[in-house]
């Protein structure tokens, strides 16, 4: 459980990323280093949403921002733990593992393992939809046609060399 102090002092998209790679590095010793993150307006329908993506033989994440920014105006304190739980999600599918059900019950056993049952993360990774009334616009918000947005640093550990 001596992840969640870590979670609290995390700042930015980029330290909520370094625990997860922390995390999967220790329970699946698995990794990878360079991959980046955009951010774009998916919006959401009413009864759902598209929290992100990975960009499959590529190094790109895409966050959809509009749950990001329903969050922010209803109950900020959900923010860490949704990305969290997306992200993790996405960066399991970075390494490989394409099965979504068995991609989003091993981010639910995952935070489980780190966090405790019940903690809010844990609830985010095991029913998303419980927290919709937070996450999406109930009547919908149509996707926005706007540019990838890159979040600058966002994977700390890429190498970059000097040539």
């Amino acid at each position: 459980m001596g992840y969640f102090e870590d979670f609290e002092r995390a700042d930015t998209l980029s330290d909520i990323f370094e625990i997860i790679k922390s995390i999967v590095w220790k329970k699946l010793r698995k990794s990878r280093a360079g991959l980046e993150l955009g951010l774009l307006e998916l919006g959401n329908a009413s009864e759902g949403l598209l929290g992100a993506y990975y960009v499959s033989g590529s190094n790109m994440i895409v966050m959809n921002e509009t749950p990001l920014k329903r969050i922010q105006e209803t109950n900020p304190d959900l923010l860490k733990p949704y990305i969290f739980s997306v992200l993790l999600h996405e960066y399991l599918h970075s390494l490989g593992y394409f099965n979504e059900k068995k991609v989003k019950e091993l981010v639910y056993e995952i935070c489980c393992q780190c966090f405790g049952r019940r903690s809010i993360i844990s609830e985010f990774a095991r029913d998303l939809r419980q927290f919709f009334p937070y996450i999406i616009y109930p009547s919908g918000s149509p996707q926005i046609e706007s540019k990838l947005r890159k979040v600058k640093d966002f994977d700390k550990s890429n190498i970059r060399y000097i040539g």
